[in-house]
């Protein structure tokens, strides 16, 4: 082994060298796996934003070049020559399909669509105003008590059998769900429509089974589920992984990573950003609001990322989506919008946001997007959450069938008080 191979760590009397993994793509990383046996030491990464979690061959992500490949195809491309379908297929097997493979995945998406009545009762059991998150957690958990009797987790068959239901109903449950909150009648997909065209008639056809589809908006959705299909290892991602590494049955964990992804530091920020607009309110109070975020009194929501550090490559193809779909909408000159194009035009002409890498990101056009489709807010992580489902389902794949596979269980650095002694209440002062 060279030194390039392994680093020697010096932890007072004691060394230890450790090997040093390359990846195909990206950072170096040390395999500390025998620091602490052979140091006592553990190691602190508050975060977690230094540590590797896992081994993975689904999403490369350069947050200094505004780099995001899925299986090695840069989103651009993807973005602009294939479909969700084709993606999640593509993040599920690693490649892409071939005509006849494609044809086959969306016929049995469209099979297993339609959901079981009981998903209707515990729907229903909701207050109408309940947060549309809190019954998709819900209704994607009994999913599992549904298809108990077919989730071995050590039949390869079955692992895939639940990927392709997930894929196929988290729209359904989403049109469900949002046709609740809206006293809207339950009503069934239209499986003799492509998937994102399915969603959309299921969730604005009228009581009567009437909708217009829109192909320009059809072309949007599609097209903002790739750009949020899968992100590498983020919070919910890390946490699907976390509760499929303690043997949990798909179900369960996609429901945690929902769970997880209704945080307004992940999934919620595009509602934040549209909150943030209709607060400014019209494009005159956008120099007071702008001074504001200067002065630390305001955020300025739908910029920057945690892990771009240049632009967010999904917020350049997002940016001319969102606006053909307001023209297309007939939204242009929504009061809303005016606000959005202004503090976009305002914030990248502002020395103070650009040399602090404050571009817009991907949450912000794809609110503005959404809600011009008719969209509400709250309905806006649900839309994240069906899109990045086959990420998560992709990732407990992959962590599924990797031989290497141990439960987490991270350490802590821990900050309590030392040993005491029991007092009992009578002599306590």
């Amino acid at each position: 082994m060279s030194d390039l191979d392994q680093v020697t760590l010096n932890a007072g009397d004691k060394s230890v060298v450790l090997p040093v993994i390359k990846p195909t793509l990206g950072n170096d990383c040390v395999d500390i796996a025998k620091l602490t046996k052979e140091t006592g030491y553990f190691t602190y990464d508050s975060g977690f934003t230094a540590t590797a979690s896992c081994k993975s061959a689904i999403t490369y992500i350069d947050g200094d070049k505004g780099v995001l490949l899925y299986r090695g195809y840069p989103i651009e491309q993807l973005s602009e020559k294939s479909s969700y379908v084709e993606v999640a297929y593509l993040l599920i097997n690693g490649e892409r399909p071939s005509a006849e493979q494609l044809k086959a995945f969306t016929d049995e998406l469209a099979a297993e669509a339609n959901v079981d009545d009981s998903i209707n009762t515990l729907i229903g059991s909701f207050a109408k105003d309940a947060h549309p998150m809190a019954i998709l957690t819900a209704a994607i958990a009994q999913l599992s008590g549904i298809y108990h009797a077919s989730l071995d987790l050590s039949d390869a068959e079955q692992r895939r059998q639940a990927a392709v239901r997930l894929i196929a109903k988290v729209p359904t449950l989403s049109a469900l769900i949002y046709r609740h909150g809206k006293g809207l009648p339950a009503n069934k997909p239209d499986t003799s429509l492509d998937y994102v065209s399915r969603f959309l008639k299921q969730t604005f056809e009228s009581a009567d089974g009437q909708y217009d589809l829109n192909p320009d908006v059809v072309k949007a959705l599609d097209l903002l589920f790739i750009l949020h299909a899968d992100h590498e290892q983020n919070a919910s991602t890390s946490t699907v992984r976390l509760a499929g590494s303690s043997g949990a049955n798909p179900f369960a964990c996609i429901a945690a990573g929902i769970a997880c992804l209704w945080g307004p530091s992940h999934g919620g920020a595009n509602e934040e950003a549209l909150t943030m607009l209709k607060e400014i309110g019209t494009p005159d109070k956008i120099p007071e609001f702008i001074q504001g975020v200067k002065d630390r009194k305001y955020k300025l929501m739908g910029f920057g990322h945690r892990v771009y550090k240049n632009y967010d490559p999904r917020a350049k193809v997002m940016q001319q989506s969102a606006y053909e779909v307001l023209a297309a909408t007939g939204r242009e000159n929504d009061p809303l919008f005016l606000v959005a194009k202004e503090l976009e035009k305002v914030a990248l002409s502002d020395e103070y946001f650009t040399s602090r890498k404050l571009f817009p990101n991907v949450d912000f056009y794809s609110g503005i997007t959404l809600s011009a489709m008719g969209f509400p807010t709250t309905m806006f992580t649900v839309l994240f959450a069906l899109a990045r489902t086959v990420g998560w389902i992709s990732q407990w794949q992959e962590m599924m069938a990797d031989p290497s596979q141990k439960i987490g269980r991270p350490r802590q650095l821990y900050t309590g008080p030392t040993q005491r002694d029991y007092v009992p209440i009578e002599q306590r002062g």
